[in-house]
């Protein structure tokens, strides 16, 4: 019997993951099994583009793990067993239930819609495909003089309000968000990020909480009327409930607690990355939910899983970020450099040459997802031969 593991998610962390497998694990000794809602890889990072009419290129995931191994199962994830250590799935080929001796958890994250009333009925994201496509074609609709209304003062509320107006100067842009626009940047980067909204004619709302989101905008707390015919959410992410319904310790948000190794601290066989995982970095603080995080928590668990199964030592990935890279627009950006506490150092990139290191992580990060095995038949022969009651792995 080979052992059995199932990757639940195929987005940042989950596609790498099961490529990472398929390179250390010999095929002969374990089956991997991806679960993933769509049959592409989703580039997220990019959502925002899409929903402002920038068309992005397909990757299809059995495209990606041809060759490898690696079955798909393309279905949504309803539930997680982990006494039974069993996935509960639903999709074209009906519900099913998956087996499993490994589980990594990887499902990410969406909007948080339940914090703030009418968020689920009226408001519009960006944190998945189809709501993306969903906004596109809302602005299409909107034609000359449309308002689109952007609330939250993240990086992708920044990047979502900058591309739509970028990309449909016909249309009325707005922020809200509770603090200062960039107030976590430096004072040379926060000054070229609001030059940046004055050039794009972006209004900005400071100091604004919003109360609850209705049809034709959004109410703030102190009942000032922010009219609007589409509202964009960007002001926080949430986890799927499935976790904390399978009996997994969780936090209080619902993310998996995990140990160093992003093994859960309650069933060792489950591991957990990226958004889904709740994991304390080098300064002390949780990791924030964003794509950076997914790739440390990914190498981490990857490496754990590898080393439980064959007993090699594991190696610790560094939990710490060098800096923020927001996009604004596609020909302008700022890296804002950070230090051990994810303070803002005086240090920063601006401009083209900082759209330039945007655009190539971009890059970087859709070249490795599109070919998570690379190097496969290489990795293959150099394989190291371990205990047959284990899986076998490369070395170190």
């Amino acid at each position: 019997m080979r052992h059995r593991i199932a990757v639940l998610g195929a987005g940042y962390a989950g596609a790498s993951a099961a490529g990472y497998l398929a390179r250390h694990l010999r095929p002969d000794d374990v089956e991997i099994t991806v679960v993933n809602a769509e049959p592409d890889f989703v580039e997220r990072m990019r959502l925002h583009q899409l929903a402002a009419g920038r068309p992005l290129r397909r990757r299809g995931l059995a495209e990606m793990f041809t060759g490898t191994g690696i079955r798909l199962r393309v279905a949504s994830v309803t539930a997680v067993d982990p006494r039974e250590r069993t996935v509960t799935v639903a999709g074209g080929e009906g519900t099913d239930r998956i087996g499993y001796d490994t589980l990594l958890y990887t499902l990410g994250s969406t909007i948080d819609h339940h914090s703030v009333a009418g968020v689920g009925e009226h408001a519009f994201h960006v944190a998945g495909r189809p709501a993306a496509l969903r906004l596109c074609r809302h602005l299409d609709e909107l034609g000359e003089g449309g308002t689109v209304l952007v609330v939250g003062g993240n990086l992708t509320a920044i990047e979502t309000a900058t591309e739509i107006a970028e990309s449909r100067p016909g249309l009325r842009v707005a922020l809200a968000t509770t603090g200062e626009l960039g107030g976590w940047l430096a004072p040379k980067a926060r000054g070229h990020l609001l030059r940046a909204f004055d050039r794009f004619g972006i209004a900005v709302h400071e100091h604004t909480t919003v109360e609850r989101v209705e049809r034709a905008g959004a109410v703030a707390a102190d009942g000032t009327v922010l009219a609007a015919d589409a509202t964009v959410w960007a002001a926080g992410f949430a986890v799927h409930p499935i976790a904390a319904a399978s009996g997994l310790a969780v936090e209080a948000d619902g993310r998996i607690t995990v140990d160093r190794m992003m093994r859960s601290v309650s069933h060792p066989e489950v591991y957990a990355a990226g958004d889904s995982a709740y994991v304390i970095g080098e300064n002390g603080r949780p990791l924030p939910m964003s794509c950076a995080s997914a790739g440390f928590t990914r190498m981490q668990a990857t490496a754990a899983i590898v080393g439980d199964l064959t007993g090699h030592r594991i190696s610790k990935t560094p939990l710490e970020y060098l800096g923020n890279c927001v996009s604004l627009g596609g020909r302008d950006a700022i890296f804002q450099a950070v230090d051990g506490s994810a303070r803002s150092k005086a240090w920063s990139l601006r401009g083209r040459t900082a759209a330039r290191l945007k655009a190539f992580v971009l890059r970087g990060a859709a070249w490795n997802m599109g070919h998570p095995t690379y190097g496969l038949p290489t990795r293959r022969r150099r394989m190291a031969t371990v205990p047959r009651r284990v899986p076998t792995a490369v070395a170190g």
